[in-house]
């Protein structure tokens, strides 16, 4: 009889270590989705200054012949942020970049291109706000590495950086001054 309580005791007790330590896991997982939404809105914020800060005619302007326009360099992170997100994170088959111009420059506007970003975003945000946390170590192939969905959420931030630093040096190469990023950390 003791036998069985002391063993009833010892599996109530490995429960429970089981359960705390799953739920502190979890916490940790969503304490991630909330930092890096808030680091996403951020990020938004200051994109849409750089974006702004450039005047309409100067969106076409290219640092070299091989490089992309500072409106190509925009709406590319708009097409990577919906591959990543979309496509790598919540399964959508890609776009085909041939055909789709939603997310290209196209005959678009400066406010058109601005507005498509903002609405990328907006897709971005939703996707992550209800992405489920426990296929955070899925393994898929990213360009031929192998890479989990936690990667993509940190591959995803540092394209946004990398093709809006591009669009700063852009801005001062036209002698003009950026926005200040250190609002936007």
């Amino acid at each position: 009889m003791k036998y069985n309580t002391m063993k009833q005791i010892l599996l109530l007790t490995s429960i429970m270590i089981f359960f705390s330590s799953a739920s502190i896991l979890f916490a940790q997982e969503n304490d991630f989705i909330k930092d890096y939404l808030e680091r996403l809105e951020n990020s938004r914020k200051y994109l849409i200054l750089v974006a702004e800060a450039m005047p309409e005619d100067k969106y076409g302007f290219r640092a070299t012949p091989e490089s992309m326009t500072f409106a190509e360099n925009l709406m590319h992170i708009g097409w990577a942020m919906d591959w990543h997100s979309q496509s790598l994170l919540g399964g959508r088959k890609a776009r085909d970049w041939n055909t789709d111009t939603e997310l290209k420059v196209s005959k678009k506007s400066k406010k058109e291109m601005i507005a498509t970003i903002n609405k990328t975003f907006d897709e971005t945000i939703k996707l992550i706000t209800q992405f489920d946390t426990t296929k955070f170590d899925d393994e898929l192939d990213y360009l031929g590495l192998n890479r989990t969905k936690r990667q993509i959420f940190l591959l995803l931030a540092d394209h946004i950086t990398h093709h809006r630093g591009q669009m700063l040096v852009y801005i001062r190469l036209n002698g003009l001054v950026p926005p200040r990023y250190i609002l936007y950390q």
